[in-house]
């Protein structure tokens, strides 16, 4: 590419940084199966993005495509208040570029382009984030795939996606809920009777949950998680509001009463 063809498209991808800050509308393809962002792995970049839209009908006719191909989304319209708040979220689910398409165009944009994470704000250098983008990314590809049709089959795809989802795991800190009057404790009970403590991969889930501001959050690492599950938890649900994922947790052996 010649320095005049260089100039244009730094101009075209510097239009789209302006307009993704000051737009009065984003069309964002969510997915069905997990309540989130629709998450891709570009084929080309191995970027792990997100779609939006400056127009709702290019939003829909996407949505439409995906449809043929048995992939459940919807179109959610974000005001311009809240797109600091979606972008910033999208770090936290791992991912790292937009897709951005527009009147037939179409551009990647890198989030750390236009947006910081949190933690790299001055001043907050010393503070303790709880995120687990690695694992709540690899959860989102699982869910989206296991969710697309009733009774699938666990195919090779699902079953690394699953051994990916563990292994991140025992590698991860979590937030885990307890009532701020009488220290009880969120359970969800499934439809066969088993029941899961609700666990969060970052502080933006577990304020979805507590919108009614009831709880506090409790940070446990992965390799702690055992010892303080509720009596009648068999494991964990990642996200309830989200991806709401049932992890099996494997309790240690109660120790015999001395006698």
């Amino acid at each position: 590419m010649d320095n005049e063809g260089k100039n244009g498209a730094q101009t075209d991808k510097q239009a789209v940084l302006g307009r993704l800050r000051d737009t009065k509308a984003l069309y964002v393809v969510v997915s069905a199966c997990t309540k989130l962002p629709y998450v891709v792995c570009d084929p080309e970049t191995f970027d792990d993005e997100v779609l939006v839209f400056f127009k709702p009908e290019e939003a829909e006719a996407k949505a439409k495509s995906l449809a043929g191909e048995k992939i459940p989304v919807s179109i959610v319209k974000l005001e311009n208040k809240q797109l600091l708040l979606f972008y910033t979220n999208l770090y936290t689910m791992g991912v790292n570029a937009i897709f951005v398409a527009d009147s037939g165009k179409e551009e990647l944009i890198q989030l750390e382009e236009f947006v910081r994470r949190r933690g790299d704000e001055p001043g907050e250098e010393d503070k303790v984030w709880v995120e687990n983008p690695a694992l709540h990314l690899t959860a989102l590809y699982y869910m989206q795939e296991a969710r697309r049709q009733p009774g699938p089959e666990m195919n090779s795809r699902l079953m690394e996606l699953q051994e990916e989802i563990e292994m991140h795991f025992r590698k991860g800190t979590f937030i885990l809920a307890i009532q701020k009057e009488g220290n009880g404790i969120p359970l969800v009970k499934m439809k066969n009777g088993d029941v899961y403590q609700a666990a969060f991969t970052d502080i933006l889930e577990f304020q979805k949950f507590n919108r009614e501001d009831q709880l506090r959050p409790v940070i446990v690492p992965a390799e702690k998680v055992s010892q303080v599950l509720a009596g009648d938890a068999i494991g964990i649900i990642l996200n309830p509001v989200g991806i709401n994922l049932p992890l099996a947790v494997n309790r240690p052996p109660k120790q015999e009463s001395e006698q």
